[in-house]
């Protein structure tokens, strides 16, 4: 029951993105989001997409010391300097990644034994969680984005999706 509801809620936030990702103008695709972003290519709406999905990638694989994403993708987002991936990457490689994602995503949340959602694992903030709880730590970072990239959406174009209320394919 846990499981399956957790899956539900999380697989929603993943479809909330992938619905910002599929309506997103290619005029605002490159577009910085925020007025005076800190640094510049860090607030467009690829790279904001980008850094969700290689978060979502990296904790659910529960081990970033020997993660490794897909290719075309590189692991600039650990870079404690701050590092832009060399490229801006297409529409259809993120929807592909988060594909990935949300595969393997649904995987772990059905397969996790007990001892591995209780396993202490590192997370982004810095701190040491149970694997488990750094799932749903996981799933509110891509609601975050999600909303975020869903707002730019509704602000600068008419194309803003709904709220998923559970995920698609239940």
């Amino acid at each position: 029951m846990w499981r399956s509801a957790v899956w539900r809620q999380f697989g929603a936030a993943i479809d909330m993105l992938d619905d910002a990702l599929r309506d997103c103008p290619d005029e605002l695709w490159t577009a910085e989001l925020w007025r005076e972003p800190a640094t510049p290519g860090f607030s467009s709406f690829w790279y904001l997409a980008f850094h969700t999905l290689f978060w979502l990638d990296c904790n659910v694989s529960g081990r970033p010391d020997a993660f490794a994403p897909p290719e075309p993708f590189g692991v600039e987002e650990l870079d404690p300097a701050g590092k832009l991936p060399p490229r801006v990457y297409t529409r259809a490689e993120l929807r592909e990644y988060l594909a990935y994602g949300r595969r393997k995503t649904e995987d772990m949340i059905a397969s996790a034994s007990d001892e591995q959602l209780e396993r202490p694992c590192w997370s982004g903030s810095g701190t040491a969680l149970p694997f488990g709880e750094l799932l749903v730590y996981t799933m509110r970072h891509v609601q975050e984005h999600a909303a975020q990239l869903n707002m730019v959406l509704g602000q600068r174009s008419s194309r803003a999706a709904g709220w998923v209320g559970v995920a698609k394919d239940t």
